[in-house]
């Protein structure tokens, strides 16, 4: 990812290497999934009435002391900015940086987009990122914004109980407060270590995947797990696990132990499920994927399938680029790319739905320039893209919908029913690269590696022996024989970003997308009607309801489905659906 203020690269995440010139891309993976650097929305005074306050905000106000009991006054003001001039100082001093995470957005959409392909450009463009990133980030180290901070919680407690009277208030608060310190942790020095390294890994990453070589790379990886483990060591709590500080970056309050929960179920159901599936001799048959399908054409269709799942053009575009991806500058401005391959139209039509589902979730915020008002974490925002390409353009309902207008774009040579759509676009085969699997298989390519780096950062596993733990993994868990480096632990570039504690966001995402659908469903009975006639609207607006509208008001996303669902993230959910669909797909017993 580049320097985008907000960028998803759901399933073509960089399986190839960017441009050679391009600005660092651990400030866009941080950027992406850190809450401290998430780029906020247009600016608006107090915050939308539309969400639900949740009752963690007594824990952020508990944390700055103020007591949950605590009386309310009298006659409680609108906004805490009528009664505390630090606190409006502060939110004009965040609006800035907003609006200036905003202009780097528009640059890296721009440099992915449209910017000329030449190394000239891009280190002009590195030049103009690196520029205003620094002063972005001296704005958030800056002592006087937690002096605001701090004088803002007095004058909260002063006019407010913090719960009822200024719930949102005490939860920015809270969250401008934790960020600032875990920034103001992490020397100049160290940061600046950081983000050359990770250009020289990220080099070096290119040349050795290009050479299958991953002794020549070993030395730069050593270096970009130790410099991610002292920057995690610096930002975590005295004693707090290296690792957990590492994705909490990325997953918000979902620690080790949590994710080894989960994991350890989706794994243990999932490996017998896949080798029953591999099996059977009822394969699908894959022909309609294959024929003679125009890129413009291709376009066209997912143009129109996405804005019928509800992503409003008018406040985006739609554009080409090597790997899809989504970026955001602000509710009314939700940019999407795809790439489309002559011959073969599913990436092409599945990726825009996947990317669609991120855009709608931006697109759904409440409008506000403030972090509380932004996604809530990485998880949860794969969770939204997973629910409208899995539990809804992966359906049997949906290609009742579709098939008629793949014919209709495609012709007549386009002659396949929708029962052989849906088979097709389902079919199971595991696959050395992680952005080509399935979605049976794919969740097996993030614990393997969610499991290798936890192991080296714990120190159980050399950096040397990742590939021979790869391989090892790679034919317990799918069955393959990995020949080479490039097929094999040189094909991801998260590591030489320094993006460490990534992975498992995807599974999080999948996770509660089965969760949430198995919810939707019991809400909305007619579920499958509506999407066979096309008719999404319902979904989207439960969706709203259930996440959007929330945005960070939740300090994790285990507190958001608790409040919203009834439950925390139960996998359960995930490996009901994936073995009630393969079951049925493969006829198994």
């Amino acid at each position: 990812m580049r320097v985008l203020a907000k960028a998803f690269y759901p399933l073509a995440l960089l399986s190839s290497p960017p441009p050679s010139s391009v600005p660092p891309l651990a400030s866009a993976f941080f950027a992406a999934g850190s809450n401290g650097a998430r780029s906020p929305f247009p600016a608006r005074r107090g915050f939308s009435s539309s969400s639900t306050k949740p009752t963690a905000t007594a824990t952020a106000t508990a944390a700055m002391g103020a007591s949950a009991a605590a009386a309310e006054p009298a006659v409680a003001p609108t906004k805490l900015e009528d009664v505390s001039p630090s606190y409006k100082e502060l939110l004009g001093r965040l609006e800035t940086i907003a609006q200036l995470g905003r202009c780097q957005s528009v640059l890296g959409y721009d440099q992915q987009v449209f910017m000329p392909k030449t190394g000239e450009a891009a280190a002009e463009r590195g030049a103009q990122m690196s520029a205003l990133s620094g002063v972005i980030h001296g704005m958030k180290t800056d002592k006087g914004l937690l002096a605001l901070i701090e004088k803002s919680e007095e004058d909260l407690k002063a006019h407010g109980d913090g719960t009822s009277s200024f719930g949102d208030e005490a939860r920015l608060l809270a969250i401008e407060r934790r960020d600032f310190l875990k920034n103001e942790r992490v020397p100049p020095e160290l940061a600046q270590r950081a983000a050359a390294h990770q250009a020289k890994a990220q080099q070096s990453w290119q040349v050795a995947r290009s050479k299958s070589d991953f002794a020549a790379f070993e030395p730069d990886l050593s270096e970009c797990f130790a410099i991610a483990a002292e920057t995690a060591e610096r930002k975590g709590d005295e004693g707090a696990d290296v690792y957990s500080t590492m994705l909490d970056e990325f997953e918000t309050n979902m620690p080790k132990d949590r994710i080894d929960e989960i994991f350890g179920e989706i794994k243990a159901a999932l490996v017998p499920l896949l080798a029953k599936v591999l099996a059977s001799e009822a394969q699908p048959d894959k022909s309609p994927l294959a024929g003679d399908f125009p890129a413009d054409k291709q376009a066209a269709l997912a143009k129109k399938l996405v804005e019928s799942i509800g992503y409003d053009p008018a406040k985006g575009r739609i554009d080409v680029s090597t790997h899809p991806f989504t970026s955001s500058s602000g509710t009314k401005d939700v940019r999407i790319t795809s790439r489309f391959t002559e011959g073969a139209w599913r990436e092409g039509i599945v990726a825009t739905l996947h990317e669609g589902g991120h855009a709608i979730y931006e697109q759904n915020h409440p409008a506000s320039s403030y972090k509380i008002d932004d996604a809530l974490s990485l998880g949860a925002h794969e969770s939204q893209s997973l629910f409208w390409e899995r539990h809804v353009a992966l359906s049997k309902a949906f290609w009742r919908y579709a098939a008629p207008l793949m014919r209709e774009a495609f012709g007549e040579g386009f002659d396949h029913s929708p029962e052989a759509v849906y088979k097709a676009v389902n079919a199971v085969q595991p696959s050395f690269i992680r952005v080509e699997a399935d979605e049976l298989t794919y969740p097996l390519h993030v614990i393997l590696r969610y499991q290798i780096e936890s192991d080296v950062v714990a120190g159980k596993l050399s950096v040397k022996d990742i590939p021979g733990r790869w391989n090892g993994d790679m034919k317990a868990l799918l069955g393959l024989d990995v020949e080479d480096d490039a097929e094999g632990a040189l094909q991801d570039i998260h590591w030489s970003a320094l993006a460490i504690g990534y992975f498992p966001t995807y599974l999080i995402g999948a996770a509660t997308a089965a969760q949430l659908e198995h919810f939707c469903r019991r809400d909305i009975p007619d579920f499958d009607d509506l999407v066979e006639k096309g008719e999404f609207s319902k979904l989207r607006e439960w969706l709203t309801d259930k996440v959007h509208r929330h945005g960070s008001r939740y300090e994790s996303l285990d507190d958001m489905l608790e409040a919203q669902l009834g439950e925390k993230l139960n996998p359960k959910y995930f490996v009901d659906y994936l073995t009630r669909k393969y079951t049925d797909l493969y006829t198994l017993e």
